[in-house]
């Protein structure tokens, strides 16, 4: 495991495919003031901005954090890391989160601009009571494991996922599973249909007014699986469309393998979006309930 001053590293009590890495208070404290250079807006308006933050994050740990938290995120034996501060203070606020979270990510590459919120992030909150059109904010409904993009032009190779708060949570754990550690990857992805054109349309809260056509499975360099799939979005064409997705929607579901995971807060998960797959536990009921998240998926850069 690779040693960097500041930063603990282990394997995730719950998979050596996930990798956890906390950043130790002496790290915290020096980010503060190169933080404190920008307000939000300026990071929403000016994308240079995002750079130099993830620069003052970089350098704190002689440019090895960067490195290692690529190596990961493209290594198919792994391919996914837990990252946050090793103890939370006053000093790290919702303001520090996003901050922190737009550091790491642009230490991975290029973000996304994400339609629902109109910037290159979004933040969601998720309460007793809601109105929305899709499972992310329905808290006592389980949100299937899927991964981000199915519905958008754009390429999604990562997704990062930060919670900044929880209040009165009880369940909500995330969800993950590793394509290659699912006992119906082989079957499911040799089926030909998998391998067909589906369409994809989203609802209005997604603010994408066009359906894109991709397959469940593609192939990646070496032909190993690849996999583009959410529950709510695709449109069959046919029944046996239809019919494969019942059966890929039971088999992701029905996995012994699906990792479930307590995310702490000010803690981001990053993960690779063609070979891991990602959802939420449902919560146990309370009227106070309250957790929001901060998403932001996107390219790498190119080597």
């Amino acid at each position: 495991m690779e040693n960097i001053a500041g930063i603990t590293i282990k394997e995730h009590q719950n998979s050596k495919r996930i990798i956890d890495i906390r950043i130790e208070d002496e790290i915290l404290d020096k980010l503060i003031f190169p933080f404190n250079k920008f307000d939000i807006t300026a990071l929403e308006y000016k994308p240079f901005t995002r750079f130099t933050l993830a620069k003052s994050l970089d350098d704190l740990t002689s440019n090895k954090l960067s490195k290692f938290m690529n190596k990961i995120i493209r290594d198919r034996e792994t391919g996914c890391f837990i990252i946050g501060p090793k103890n939370i203070n006053s000093k790290i606020d919702h303001t520090f989160l996003v901050k922190l979270s737009t550091a790491i990510a642009h230490l991975i590459g290029i973000p996304n601009h994400d339609s629902m919120a109109g910037k290159y992030y979004a933040r969601f909150t998720v309460k007793h009571e809601d109105k929305s059109d899709s499972y992310l904010r329905k808290a006592y409904t389980n949100m299937d494991l899927h991964t981000d993009g199915t519905y958008v032009k754009e390429v999604t190779d990562w997704l990062l996922m930060t919670k900044i708060d929880e209040q009165n949570v009880e369940g909500g754990e995330t969800a993950m599973l590793h394509l290659d550690d699912w006992e119906h990857c082989e079957y499911l992805y040799n089926d030909p249909i998998g391998k067909q054109n589906f369409i994809w349309g989203s609802p209005k809260s997604k603010n994408i007014d066009y359906k894109v056509e991709h397959p469940v499975f593609s192939s990646d360099e070496k032909g190993r699986p690849k996999i583009s799939y959410i529950d709510q979005f695709p449109e069959p064409k046919n029944m046996e469309q239809g019919t494969f997705l019942q059966n890929l929607s039971d088999g992701i579901e029905e996995s012994k393998n699906k990792l479930v995971i307590k995310l702490p807060v000010g803690s981001a998960v990053v993960a690779n979006n063609y070979f891991w797959l990602h959802g939420r536990k449902p919560f146990k009921e309370n009227i106070e309930l309250s957790r929001e998240l901060l998403r932001i998926r996107g390219t790498f850069f190119s080597e």
